[in-house]
């Protein structure tokens, strides 16, 4: 599929899925959806892709929602989430690799969300996070009432969506809802380092790692201890198991094949 709303390319094991609307901050409308949905349906089908890496282009990681979209005529708000934003989280959380995400500028609204879903998140020290829904009189989506509590908090997930202050990258870091604030000039070169490490690495075990954190939202710890039992059995019978298990032994680095 030929892509116009983002660009997508895979090197040394890593997908790179680039939202590619500058001149509106990369806010999505209905074509750059469907885009970024088959785009992460490409990068679950194929076995060459190991680690995956979202990023924006331009000044701006992703504005949210294109407004002037959202408000024609016969537009549902309801179809937008059903149809956009909903199947990208699910893409995002139920994809058996690593997702980083390389969040370049701001980040607002249903952007900020996406990049909270994400498995890693680095951010430009530049960067900053909003939840913007309430300015538009809308509660937010994307997950956001599901992720952002589980990162900070119930008073501060309730702060930022009612008051929707603009937390910089560092802010966001110390507060624990991105993995790391970096140097705006350095931000493309250790996004991609860590995801090419990533693709190097067991990526069955970093799957079924998510998978098990992604099931201990819903369980007690009797029950989760029953899901790292199982996922633990399927890492056991893996050849990265047992690649990792002979190079230790033979003093040597392991070659992972993420089987």
């Amino acid at each position: 599929m030929a892509y116009s709303s983002i660009s997508f390319n895979v090197s040394d094991g890593v997908a790179t899925i680039t939202l590619n609307r500058p001149d509106k901050l990369n806010s999505f409308n209905r074509e750059m959806a469907l885009e970024t949905i088959d785009a992460l349906e490409r990068c679950m089908d194929d076995d060459s892709i190991r680690a995956v890496m979202l990023t924006g282009e331009g000044r701006a990681f992703c504005a949210g929602q294109d407004l002037a979209e959202a408000v024609a005529p016969g537009t549902l708000i309801e179809e937008i989430i059903t149809v956009q934003y909903n199947p990208i989280i699910r893409r995002i959380r139920g994809l058996h690799k690593p997702v980083i995400a390389a969040v370049n500028g701001v980040a607002a609204g249903a952007g900020a969300n996406i990049a909270f879903a994400c498995d890693l998140t680095l951010a430009a020290e530049s960067a900053k996070f909003i939840q913007s829904f309430i300015n538009i009189g809308l509660i937010p989506d994307s997950g956001g009432t599901f992720t952002l509590p589980r990162l900070v908090g119930m008073q501060h997930a309730f702060g930022q969506m009612i008051l929707a202050p603009k937390i910089t990258a560092k802010e966001a870091e110390e507060n624990r809802m991105i993995w790391k604030a970096v140097p705006d000039a350095e931000l493309m070169e250790q996004a991609t380092a860590l995801a090419k490490q990533l693709a190097t690495m067991p990526t069955k075990a970093i799957a079924l790692t998510k998978e098990a954190l992604n099931r201990s939202m819903a369980n007690d710890l009797d029950g989760q201890l029953d899901v790292e039992n199982e996922l633990q059995s399927l890492a056991g019978r893996s050849h990265d198991y047992n690649e990792g298990v002979q190079a230790f032994l033979e003093k040597r680095k392991p070659v992972y094949k993420g089987s």
